[in-house]
């Protein structure tokens, strides 16, 4: 069974509808919930993503929002953090440890961490039990691709191209997954542009999928109430889901 990791931004439209729909895309079959943490440059998202970062921070969220709603939902499904560095590294990665193993959070995404800088933190990360998630890219080398694969754990992070998020480009995955796959068993999730309409060929030959502008295109839309919102996303994860699956 292939996996379904789904990115949600933290307090958009607000702290509850969060909690409400974590729970229901975990009814919905999703396996992982990656939690953003808003920032106000989060390099490697798109428009979607980036506009639900900056409503989440204009309705005036903080971190210390995200280490409380996260003891509601981390109980419930597979939970991780995703953000940029600047708020590990202005808070301490020891404060992000310590709250993660307090509410049950699994570990972090950071997508502006590269590899060779991430080698300390991981260490302590790893330490205190926590993933650090690799990201493998299809203009990675060979030998950056060994590196990186001894060390991945929980599951790799392959970014279908080069770019943001949610541009839904499409290149041949099928040789970096192969490479990869030579080189680890741990799982290899393909995110960037995975939606329902991509999600079944970005799959093929991986162990899962990472949706995030899918669902927080749903979140934006001002034409849905909140009920309807949470039952758009349940429907998407379970859609996608199937497909990748089939």
């Amino acid at each position: 069974m292939k996996k379904l990791v789904a990115y949600i931004t933290t307090g958009y439209p607000s702290l509850d509808f969060t909690v409400d729909a974590a729970l229901a895309l975990a009814e919905a079959g999703v396996d992982t919930l990656e939690l953003g943490m808003p920032f106000s440059d989060p390099v490697a998202d798109g428009p979607v993503i980036e506009k639900a970062n900056l409503l989440a921070l204009q309705s005036g969220f903080k971190l210390n929002h995200l280490f409380d709603i996260s003891a509601k939902i981390a109980p419930h499904i597979d939970t991780l953090w995703m953000g940029y560095f600047n708020p590990f590294y202005h808070k301490g990665i020891e404060t992000f440890i310590a709250q993660a193993q307090k509410s049950g959070v699994n570990g972090f995404i950071i997508p502006d961490l590269p590899f060779e800088e991430a080698k300390p933190y991981k260490q302590q990360i790893e330490a205190a039990g926590l993933n650090l998630i690799d990201f493998i890219a299809p203009t990675d080398s060979k030998e950056r691709i060994e590196k990186i694969t001894a060390q991945a754990h929980k599951f790799i992070y392959l970014v279908a191209y080069a770019g943001i998020t949610g541009t839904g480009k499409s290149e041949d995955l099928q040789p970096i997954i192969t490479q990869i796959k030579a080189c680890t068993n741990t799982p290899v999730y393909v995110g960037f542009g995975v939606d329902e309409h991509t999600a079944k060929e970005k799959a093929k030959g991986a162990d899962g999928v990472i949706v995030g502008s899918a669902f927080v295109k749903v979140l934006l839309d001002e034409n849905l109430n909140n009920l309807q919102k949470i039952d758009k996303i349940s429907a998407l994860a379970k859609e996608i889901k199937a497909k990748i699956n089939e």
